[in-house]
């Protein structure tokens, strides 16, 4: 699987996310001849335990979060950051989990964009919004590298190209810039060959920025 790295935007400080800097980002990619190359969407799940019995909690992982990515249909991940595991279960696992009731979903967040293709390059401009509503929360991106599978061969080219991204981005001065949350993958037992649980993995340090970047500006 190509190498993939997750980047999230972060306003400047007394600035809030809207659909004017998604736009203005979607076009610097067309100005750096990126091709559109259809839809992308992937949704993440919150996760808690449904206890009847509240003296049980504590044999339960608090809260996870669950993964669905659109280029893997059949699959399902789920991550407990608080325990650095990353799991991969077949789609039918959402059935088995609705049946049982343990689990009940407290937020739904879609991951919803454009994809491009740039060379070697595939890009995603995605807009964070709540399953059911169209406020925008954030703005991510995707860039993957078709070429390499190895995380750390593939570094100097992807730190090469977010310098040049970067770059484009800051000819148009806008109110924040893109950051990456780099998880450590081999907490969570991942090797040099990335894999759909790495995404799954960065997406989950990506919302966490995501989230503590809303909580410093409120």
């Amino acid at each position: 699987m190509p190498i993939r790295w997750i980047l999230h935007w972060q306003p400047h400080q007394g600035t809030v996310v809207n659909s004017h800097t998604l736009n203005e980002i979607s076009q610097c990619v067309e100005n750096i001849n990126g091709v559109k190359d259809g839809r992308w969407k992937s949704t993440l799940t919150f996760y808690r335990p449904n206890l009847r019995d509240q003296s049980i909690a504590t044999d339960f992982p608090r809260d996870f979060l669950g993964i669905s990515l659109m280029e893997q249909p059949t699959k399902y991940y789920f991550i407990i950051r608080g325990h650095k595991i990353v799991v991969e279960a077949d789609s039918s696992i959402l059935t088995i989990m609705e049946k049982l009731q343990s689990y009940k979903s407290k937020v739904a967040l879609n991951f919803e964009g454009v994809q491009y293709k740039l060379g070697d390059f595939q890009l995603r401009v995605i807009k964070v919004v709540p399953n059911q509503a169209e406020n925008l929360r954030g703005i991510l991106m995707e860039i993957e590298y078709l070429p390499i599978s190895s995380v750390e061969k593939s570094r100097p080219i992807m730190e090469e190209f977010i310098e040049i991204w970067r770059e484009v981005l800051s000819k148009k001065s806008l109110p924040g810039h893109f950051m990456r949350a780099e998880p450590n993958f081999k907490e969570y037992g991942l090797g040099d060959t990335y894999t759909p649980q790495h995404t799954a993995v960065q997406y989950a340090a990506a919302l966490a920025q995501l989230i503590a970047s809303v909580q410093l500006r409120n």
